[in-house]
Order: structure tokens, then C-alpha cells, then sequence
């Protein structure tokens, strides 16, 4: 077994059985709503996010985590003997994280090799590099190779997803290449692709029903495309049509090979209530 350790950010919105079982550590990034701000999946789960976004008219802000919050991560990967780290975050073009991760790095680089991986993604894109980079270091990988599979997942990961308002978007300065999608009539349903590690606009819709159906046409044409697709997950923001997507995507994908969780603090803050997510990664190329 490799003593190569995992370090990741609360984008990645992996379950607590999934960080316990990959041994992933995860840096929480902050949650502002007005003046009371909570430390993700720390202070605030979840569930409780969503709550609190029900209960208040108040759109919450998302903060990076500090260059010593990283640091601090880094620190207790070598006192628990660890030879090296992988620190896989949220996409730079999105989050200053990246840069903390870096600084974080630099300051402990005469006590532990850590390698920075910027993952150009969010949510289960973000927490698939996660896991494939921790199942190679369980498998006893170098340092190098577990830094080469998830470097290897940035170009090959595709992140799409369905909201049913931009005015968290466009609140948090994320919005990018949605920026046309803004002057649409309110019961337009924008579908973004956030593949680049940017937002950019992929369609919009009028009903749900329409949307889930464009997110399933982005699978079966990579399907097509590429003969196949690996580490399909969907991801939603306390959607109560859960299961009408996934039972959509079975007839192109098992049912039972799909990961499926929550979306957290950080990315729902963006992503807004009712938020469906899709995430898959092409095969390496021949």
C-alpha cells in the first residue's frame, strides 16, 4: 500500500463514506450568508445549507480556503507518515483555491512532496479525480503515477448541469460564457457545461423534463463518440425529481454504476436549489 495521500477541497461534494473510505482529506472552504458565515460540512452539512437557502430570501457566497488551511492539511499527511501528496481542487477559473493550494504547498516543501493538480472541474468531476488518484495510491502507486492518473482525468472529464435560476450565478460573478442566458424570460431553464473549468452556456429549456432530456443527450452522444463513457455520477441540489432523472439515464447507462450524491455548500451556492448535475469522463484514447 502506497503512503501517497489524498487532499482535496469541499467542492468535491464526496460523501463522509467515500472520504472515509478513500482516506481523502478534505479543506473546507467558507459559507456566507450576510454576516454569519460557516465553515463547509463543518459548521454547516448539507442538508443544512439547503434548509437555510429554503428559509431566506439571502444568496450566500462561497470563500476560498487560506494558504494555511492547506498547509495545515499538508503538515498532518507527513506526521501520519504519508511520503508525498496529491492535492486535487476546484477548477482555478472558478475559485481562488488553486492558488491557496499552491502557496499551502510551498510552505511546506522542504518537509513533504506535494503536487498541486488543478482539476479544471467541480462537484463529482472533482471528486471522481479524488477517487481514482486514492484507489491508485491504495494499489501502491508512486507519488508520480498517482499525480499522473488524476492529470490524466482533467481533459477527459465532462461537468454538465441543469438549474432553474441563474441568479445565483449571477450574484457570485461565475456566470461567464452563460452571460446570454441572463436577458431570458424567468421560465427559461438554463443548461451549462462547465467542462473548461469555466461556465459556459449549452442551451436552455422550458420544462424540467426538457432539460433532463438534453443532459441525457450529452451522454449517449459521448457514448457514440467516443465508445463509451467511465465514472458516471449525478449530483443535485436537493432535487425532489431525483429519481425521474436517474430512471432517464438508465436505458443508456446501469442504473447501479451511477454515483449519485448531494450537492453541497459550495457548489449549490452557485448552482442554486433543484440544481442536476451530470458528470462522466471519456475513455483514454487508443
Amino acid at each position: 500500500m502506497s503512503t501517497v495521500r489524498i487532499v482535496t477541497d469541499s467542492a468535491c461534494d464526496l460523501s463522509d463514506e467515500e472520504i472515509a473510505t478513500y482516506a481523502v482529506q478534505v479543506v473546507p472552504l467558507s459559507i456566507r450568508f450576510g454576516d454569519q458565515e460557516y465553515v463547509d460540512r463543518q459548521d454547516l452539512s448539507a442538508q443544512q445549507f439547503w434548509a437555510k437557502v429554503a428559509a431566506t430570501p439571502m444568496l450566500p457566497e462561497t470563500a476560498a480556503p487560506s494558504p494555511g488551511a492547506f498547509e495545515q492539511a499538508f503538515r498532518t499527511a507527513a506526521a501520519d507518515g504519508a511520503s508525498g501528496v496529491v492535492c486535487v481542487v476546484l477548477s482555478s477559473k472558478l475559485s481562488a483555491t488553486y492558488g491557496s493550494a499552491q502557496l499551502g504547498a510551498k510552505a511546506v516543501a522542504g518537509l513533504i512532496d506535494v503536487r498541486v493538480v488543478d482539476s479544471l472541474s467541480i462537484t463529482s468531476g472533482l471528486g471522481t479525480m479524488c477517487i481514482v488518484a486514492a484507489r491508485q495510491a491504495h494499489n501502491g502507486a508512486s507519488l508520480d503515477e498517482v499525480e499522473a492518473s488524476a492529470r490524466s482525468l482533467v481533459g477527459r472529464t465532462r461537468v454538465y448541469g441543469g438549474l432553474d435560476t441563474l441568479d445565483n450565478l449571477k450574484k457570485g460573478g461565475r456566470i461567464g460564457g452563460a452571460q446570454a442566458l441572463i436577458g431570458s424570460l424567468l421560465s427559461i431553464r438554463p443548461i451549462i457545461d462547465i467542462s473548461t473549468g469555466e461556465v459556459e452556456q449549452l442551451g436552455k429549456q422550458r420544462t424540467r423534463a426538457k432539460v433532463f432530456a438534453q443532459l441525457l443527450l450529452q451522454l449517449t452522444k459521448a457514448q457514440a463518440d467516443f465508445g463509451g463513457v467511465e465514472n458516471v455520477a449525478v449530483m443535485h441540489g436537493d432535487a425532489n425529481d431525483i429519481e425521474d432523472f436517474l430512471q432517464l439515464l438508465s436505458a443508456s447507462y446501469p442504473r447501479n454504476d451511477i454515483r449519485v450524491g448531494q450537492i453541497g455548500a459550495v457548489i449549490g451556492t452557485h448552482g442554486g436549489p433543484g440544481v442536476m448535475g451530470l458528470t462522466f469522463n471519456l475513455p483514454v484514447s487508443p
